[in-house]
């Protein structure tokens, strides 16, 4: 049986496009071993200096609102166009075994068999955001294999949408006429994230209701995020993953988005605001980690999780202790 492969084996094997390296990379960098996240470390290091390039794009919606058909869609229009596409697509998590209950790769069997495309389906794991917790992480590995367009879809079922805004270039919004998904059913946070709206099955008998769900979203943005020289004002369109009517509007508007941060220099203010970001949610995960690892605070944490449970302390008397326990003044 073949040994663990090395750092320089898996980055060589990653800058080559090597899919099956690629495969075993992303498996590394998602595992929470110790040892496994030390050698993704020096992983990930190795490979940042090849990453960067690519263009980062974050798809969510409801559930039913069809991510995945039109991910396929749109990601086999844009090898068609030459760009090689890197999709991260975030499974919901069972809350018992933290597994996919759904299968991304499956619902996009034509786009997986392309050779311009890779399709990783995650676990959220619970993660908030709607994104996997590695998921800042495997978009460099992806930039370094050659994938010069990445697309994270996102969860969609209402946890907040800021993570993954924080971690793309372009946020796009796929929406539903007709199924209680129209404009008085969406979250402001939403719309002041969005940098296109796309009402998505616009076709057959939903192409009137999909024409008029535009038109209420575009008056909307226009009252919450006005244009002006230095802001961007998001777009909305009708598209349908059918009938392919909308795909190349949307690339078509994610590239001039991109040549209007790049002209203003903002583009990379963004970037440089991402890795800041970045670095502080590492922060924070390492130190829940390390509180909860902390021996003392092993040694008590049952004992008060049982009498936050049975009322005897409150949660705000609990944490002080925890926080106690690993040498926090709470």
């Amino acid at each position: 049986m073949r040994g663990r492969e090395t750092i320089n084996e898996l980055k060589t094997g990653v800058l080559s496009g090597d899919r099956a390296v690629l495969g075993r990379a992303l498996t590394l960098i998602e595992s929470n071993r110790l040892d496994d996240r030390r050698r993704a470390g020096e992983l990930l290091a190795a490979l940042l200096p090849f990453s960067g390039k690519a263009h980062r794009i974050g798809i969510t919606g409801v559930p039913g609102v069809g991510k995945s058909t039109f991910i396929e869609a749109f990601g086999l229009r844009m090898t068609e166009r030459g760009h090689r596409v890197a999709v991260l697509a975030v499974d919901p998590s069972s809350s018992v075994s933290k597994g996919s209950i759904l299968g991304d790769k499956t619902r996009m069997e034509e786009l997986s068999r392309s050779a311009d495309a890779f399709i990783r389906p995650s676990p959220s794991g619970g993660s908030l955001g709607g994104v996997a917790g590695k998921t800042r992480e495997s978009i460099v590995v992806c930039e370094a294999a050659g994938f010069d367009m990445v697309l994270v879809e996102t969860v969609g079922v209402g946890q907040s949408e800021v993570t993954v805004a924080d971690m793309v270039d372009f946020f796009l919004v796929l929406k539903l006429a007709g199924a209680g998904d129209e404009l008085q059913g969406i979250k402001r946070g939403i719309l002041e994230l969005a940098d296109l709206i796309a009402i998505n099955k616009a076709d057959g008998d939903n192409l009137a209701a999909a024409r008029r769900a535009r038109a209420e979203f575009e008056g909307a943005l226009h009252i919450l995020r006005p244009a002006t020289a230095d802001h961007w004002l998001p777009r909305v369109v009708t598209a349908s993953a059918v009938t392919g009517a909308g795909i190349d509007e949307i690339h078509d508007i994610i590239v001039e988005h991109r040549r209007f941060l790049e002209a203003g220099g903002r583009f990379e203010a963004i970037r440089r605001a991402q890795a800041l970001r970045w670095m502080w949610s590492l922060v924070d995960q390492g130190v829940r980690t390390a509180v909860r690892e902390h021996p003392e605070v092993r040694r008590r944490l049952k004992d008060l999780e049982r009498d936050v449970v049975d009322g005897t302390i409150s949660a705000t008397a609990a944490a002080a202790k925890i926080l106690g326990a690993f040498g926090i003044d709470g």
